[in-house]
Order: structure tokens, then C-alpha cells, then sequence
């Protein structure tokens, strides 16, 4: 049968909090009986928007992400449940069941998301439904999709042989796939977030004066291989991303026009901007 799945692209998250603000529209100061009960004003991010800066002046880039409930086919959390209180429904979407859950504070450590919050008022643990109870209404999208003026995250029913299909044809990624915890909630772009990039500018200095060099071929080479191949902008800028993070010694080669071509040596351990590479 088909499944949910939430689909979020890193590249088109703004950071506008319209996701978190319509989920405590949704679930502030109202009981969905079955699905949840009133979430606490302060506290609780069922989504949870993490930033991650990567780079250094004068090239940085920020990415947001936007974060719920991973929804899981192999969930920690209704393992570490007792009495049935958290259970995943055929429709993929895991319940923490609000009567059945009272008192069992330790289902928050067996998320490796840090998914799960704590009502200390109703000592009950609670997170994202996915808006269940709009879906049983005939909603096709829960609240935060809807209020994404970007796009930014779509809600697809699909069998699992579609959302399969779908993951490897769009690049999507799980967050954390050596938790083996199958999540139902799929990454675009995730690398603007977990990986990194090296980047810089290429000038020309010509009699004191400098100028941008639109137009410069820039290799990036690793183990004496050319690994990727990219031409500076009508800034001089460039910028290979989607590196792994600490992965050794990698080689710049850029050559413009005439000059002599120039070879830039980099340890890449996080994001980092080289500066200017000038010719002269």
C-alpha cells in the first residue's frame, strides 16, 4: 500500500520558520484525541530547523534543515515504548500514543534524532504526527508543507518501490543512514549541509590594478587525478562542493588566458575559501 513520505530540499529552505510557526498553530492549545494533545507554547520544535555555516570570508554560505520526525520503518523509539504506547500505522506514520505514553520520559533517548520532547506538564513525550489527524480529514499535506512558500518540502504517498525509484532518480538522502533506522523522510541537496566545499576567486592585477578573471579553468585534482572541472564566474569566483569532510589533500590547478598556469595545494578538513589566486 502506499505510504508518507516528506520530501525537504535543503536549497530551497530560507530559514522563514513558516513550517515551525503553522505546526504551533496546528498543535498549540489544541487536543487531537488519538494523535496528540496539546503541544507546550515554549520548548518544543516538532520542527526543528538547524543552520550549518560553511566557509570562511569572503565565501560562505549558510544552509538551513529543516528537521521532524523521521517517521521510521525500523523506529528505536517504539522498540524502547511499553505497552504498545508508540506503534507505526500502515500508512508509515509512527503515533506516540498520548494515554499510553504518560511517564515514559526514556523514549526521548532512544531517538537518534533528538526527535522526541518532553511535556513536563503532562509528563507525556510527544513529536510531529505529520498532521495525522488532517490526513484522516482528507488533507493530502500536513500543516508545515503547506505553509513552505518555497517548495521546499513536498508529501508524496507512494509504495516503497515508488519512493525508491523516486530517491534515486532526485539524488534524495536520508539523515543519517548508518543508524539503519529507514527513515521516511528524504533529504534533496543534503550535502549543503553535510558536506563541503572548497572555494576562492581568481584575479588579474595588471600595472597596480586588479580585476576579476570571468572565465578561468579550475581543476580540481585528488591522488594526482582530475576529479572535476569548473570556470570562475564574472566575479573570479568558483567552487567545488559535495567533499567529504577531512578527506586529505586535494590540488588546485587553474590556468587563465596566457599566463603561467598556478597550482594551489589544500588539506581539506572543513569548508574552506582559498582567497585570491592572482595573475600578474
Amino acid at each position: 500500500m502506499k505510504k508518507w513520505n516528506m520530501i525537504i530540499d535543503i536549497e530551497k529552505c530560507e530559514d522563514c520558520n513558516n513550517c515551525f510557526l503553522a505546526c504551533k498553530d496546528e498543535h498549540v492549545g489544541n487536543d487531537w484525541p488519538g494523535y496528540a494533545v496539546s503541544q507546550p507554547l515554549h520548548g518544543q520544535r516538532w520542527m526543528d530547523i538547524m543552520r550549518k555555516e560553511r566557509g570562511q570570508y569572503p565565501l560562505i554560505d549558510v544552509a538551513y534543515r529543516p528537521t521532524p520526525c523521521m517517521h521510521c520503518d525500523g523506529a528505536p523509539c517504539i522498540k524502547a515504548a511499553k505497552n504498545g504506547a508508540i506503534y507505526k500505522r500502515d500508512d508509515g506514520i509512527v503515533i506516540i500514543d498520548p494515554e499510553k505514553a504518560r511517564d515514559q520520559r526514556s523514549v526521548l533517548e532512544a531517538c537518534p534524532y533528538d526527535a522526541i520532547w518532553w511535556n513536563e506538564e503532562k509528563k507525556i513525550p510527544q513529536k510531529c504526527t505529520f498532521c495525522a489527524h488532517l490526513l484522516a480529514e482528507g488533507w493530502k499535506e500536513p500543516r508545515c508543507v503547506q505553509a513552505c512558500p518555497t517548495g521546499a518540502m513536498r508529501f508524496v504517498a507512494a509504495e516503497d518501490g515508488e519512493i525508491k525509484k523516486m530517491a534515486e532518480s532526485e539524488n534524495l538522502e536520508v539523515l543519517h543512514p548508518q543508524y539503519k533506522t529507514f527513515p521516511r523522510v528524504y533529504y534533496k541537496n543534503l550535502y549543503r549541509y553535510s558536506r563541503c566545499f572548497i572555494g576562492g576567486s581568481v584575479t588579474i592585477a595588471v600595472d597596480g590594478v586588479s580585476d576579476c578573471a570571468q572565465g578561468a579553468t579550475i581543476k580540481l585534482i585528488k591522488d594526482s587525478n582530475p576529479i572535476a572541472e569548473t570556470i570562475s564566474d564574472p566575479f573570479g569566483d568558483f567552487k567545488f562542493d559535495n567533499l567529504e569532510e577531512n578527506s586529505g589533500i586535494y590540488t588546485l590547478e587553474i590556468e587563465y588566458k596566457d599566463y603561467q598556469k598556478k597550482k594551489v595545494e589544500v588539506n581539506l578538513k572543513q569548508s574552506v575559501s582559498v582567497g585570491d589566486i592572482i595573475f600578474s
